[in-house]
């Protein structure tokens, strides 16, 4: 069986490609998802596959990760993720807290720097 950190990077490796049916396949079928910006809670496979199907409504235009690092194991794993996008061109860091349960990811939740996220759009 695969550790929560290697769940995770093989969800990274699926956001890289657009393969958001092996990034779900690691998740239980009622994960919630909260990302900066929204105001409401992604509940369930379909509502964060409709999310990520138009991830490009979601992230700032030009939005690119340039890095990422994942800290933990044992049912939390938290992804450093580095990126850049138009109005960032320095590029800045969101933390991406995954919580997991029988190497399922019921949980994601996005920690950003708010102001800097809406300044982004």
């Amino acid at each position: 069986m695969a550790s929560d950190q290697e769940i995770v990077a093989r969800g990274w490796d699926a956001v890289g490609k657009g393969d958001w049916d092996t990034l779900l396949a690691d998740y239980t079928d009622d994960a919630i998802f909260v990302m900066p910006g929204q105001n409401d809670v992604l509940n369930g496979k379909a509502a964060i596959k409709s999310a990520l199907e138009n991830l490009g409504a979601a992230v700032p235009p030009g939005f690119d990760i340039t890095g990422v690092r994942n800290i933990g194991d044992d049912g939390e794993v938290v992804s450093i993720v580095n990126w850049k996008c138009d109005k960032v061109p320095d590029g800045s860091q969101i933390a991406i807290l995954f919580r997991l349960k029988g190497g399922l990811v019921f949980e994601e939740r996005w920690f950003v720097d708010t102001e800097q996220w809406k300044a982004a759009f």
